[in-house]
């Protein structure tokens, strides 16, 4: 599912912007830190888990920027964005999520 959603008509990226790295079946919640004509730079934020759901699908985070975090790149394929480790990019949408199955 990660991969459609990174792959559909997004919005166009703003430094300071919320985005989502999608991975197999993870989502790491991230900020647009620089925008190129064919590429955007994120960097992953800090998320905190606030609920008390325990190991469950219900997960609830809050998120503060990472200023330290490392600068990750992804860019512009017909597909949507795409970094060199296979992670697709969402943009406009800060999420995390953890898949407890793996």
């Amino acid at each position: 599912m990660n991969h459609v959603f990174t792959a559909s008509r997004q919005v166009e990226p703003v430094v300071g912007m919320g985005a989502t790295m999608c991975a197999w079946t993870a989502r790491h919640a991230a900020t647009i830190v620089k925008v190129t004509k064919a590429q955007v730079h994120v960097r992953q934020d800090i998320a905190t888990r606030i609920d008390t759901n325990g190991m469950s699908e219900m997960q609830t985070y809050a998120y503060e920027p990472d200023p330290n975090a490392p600068v990750i790149v992804f860019r512009k394929t017909k597909r949507g964005y795409r970094s060199k480790c296979g992670y697709g990019l969402l943009i406009g949408v800060r999420r995390e999520y953890y898949d407890f199955t793996f």
